[in-house]
């Protein structure tokens, strides 16, 4: 296949759905001779701030003179960036010889098995463990969970370090409805004899995960009681055993991002204690501070004011609000905002209430895109409007500052239809 065709009959595996489980790909890649075996992987989870650790610790570790692969989703401006090594997306030649290798895979699997078709995100990840277990290697692989853990594609591995970011009340329709039930589900992310490191504010997902680390005997560190840090305006200092980092200050904005950093920094220290990688600490902060991540706040104007952000759901958007106050001095913002279906939707759009002033809604070309008239009935807010043609609305817009938000997906397809350059 070519690079056009391999992107048809990947894209077309959607219509397949969300089908949890991990032995489709068990399968597949025991046909592939198990190339995830032959990647040293940091597995990170969690519900929010999973791409910015990926890319804190992707950037310390290059400054560290390490070949880094990463595994992320989605794709914000181009497909092959889910598929990455030291930033760069791999090429379309790579696609293609990796869909020619997977397809005749999965088409025996639904020929000759009873496990049935394999999903769109299973066959990317199956083709991203092949491509760093056999095609390009790298010093490490970051890879970033997809749904949950337990039953998620890229839970086949043995890493040599695993991190969950946070634990959040979304795809409660798969993961369950309470804080416990997403822990059980996440707490897959800790292996035996392997540290975790994680950041859970929850008491009832914090007693599952120390419980789980426990009984499999993984050294578990944890964000506010192993590790600490202190904030200070745009800086802040870290603290874990007898390391002390002071004036920290990242290029990305937000409390929280200095909470991701920290579970990088820590991820770092470990292996470093461990002797998994040798690690200059100058050029791990250099590398630390200066990390960007595309879709979160990120200013894709000056004049006017445009924000961008993929905040998909009520934590991450709660984020977000505390954000604009604490960064920007500005009065009220117009909110433009699209989502897909299976999110809080009422409770994400009262969110923006305390900083708005005006919200507009729009809908976008994807499957599972709620309409406009859905998520207008769903705002709380006196001023708001529906926006029929986003890409005019943005193109021609003239207030002060226009936050841009709500699915990652429509932050891809904003990216995809506007140049912003």
């Amino acid at each position: 296949m070519n690079y056009l065709d391999s992107l048809y009959w990947i894209h077309e595996r959607t219509k397949f759905g969300i089908k949890p489980g991990v032995k489709r790909m068990e399968w597949m890649l025991a046909q592939l001779g198990h190339p995830e075996r032959n990647i040293n992987v940091i597995h990170i989870g969690g519900t929010n701030g999973k791409g910015s650790t990926v890319a804190y610790l992707r950037e310390a570790l290059m400054k560290n003179n390490y070949q880094i692969g990463t595994f992320t989703s989605p794709y914000i401006e181009t497909f092959n960036e889910r598929i990455s090594v030291n930033g760069h997306p791999i090429s379309n030649e790579a696609i293609a010889e990796l869909a020619t290798r997977v397809k005749p895979i999965s088409e025996a699997m639904e020929e000759e098995t009873e496990l049935g078709t394999a999903t769109e995100f299973e066959i990317i990840t199956t083709m991203m463990y092949l491509y760093f277990g056999e095609f390009y290697t790298v010093d490490f692989v970051l890879v970033e969970a997809g749904l949950g853990v337990k039953n998620d594609s890229t839970n086949v591995i043995q890493p040599v370090l695993s991190i969950l970011t946070s634990i959040g009340l979304d795809h409660t329709d798969i993961l369950g409805n309470s804080y416990l039930d997403i822990a059980r589900d996440k707490s897959a992310i800790i292996k035996e004899n392997t540290p975790v490191i994680y950041a859970i504010k929850n008491d009832d997902a914090i007693k599952q995960f120390r419980d789980t680390a426990e009984r499999l005997n993984a050294k578990a560190i944890e964000y506010d009681r192993d590790i600490l840090i202190k904030s200070e305006d745009d800086e802040f200092t870290y603290r874990y055993k007898e390391y002390e980092l002071e004036n920290i200050a990242l290029d990305m904005k937000g409390e929280h991002q200095k909470e991701n950093a920290a579970l990088a920094i820590t991820a770092l220290i470990e292996l470093y204690e461990q002797g998994v990688i040798k690690l200059d600490f100058n050029s791990m902060i250099e590398g630390i501070e200066h990390t960007y991540w595309t879709g979160r706040i990120e200013e894709v104007s000056k004049e006017p004011l445009m924000i961008i952000d993929g905040a998909h759901n009520k934590e991450s958007i709660d984020a977000l609000v505390d954000t604009i106050h604490r960064y920007y001095e500005l009065e009220k913002v117009d909110v433009l905002f699209s989502a897909i279906d299976g999110k809080p939707i009422h409770h994400m759009l009262t969110a923006f209430n305390d900083i708005a002033e005006h919200i507009y809604v729009t809908e976008f070309d994807f499957p599972k895109a709620l309409p406009k008239h859905t998520l207008y009935d769903e705002v709380e807010f006196t001023n708001k409007s529906i926006v029929d043609n986003f890409v005019d609305f943005i193109k021609n817009y003239q207030g002060d500052c226009l936050l841009i938000t709500g699915s990652l997906y429509f932050i891809s397809e904003v990216k995809s239809k506007i140049d912003f350059n």
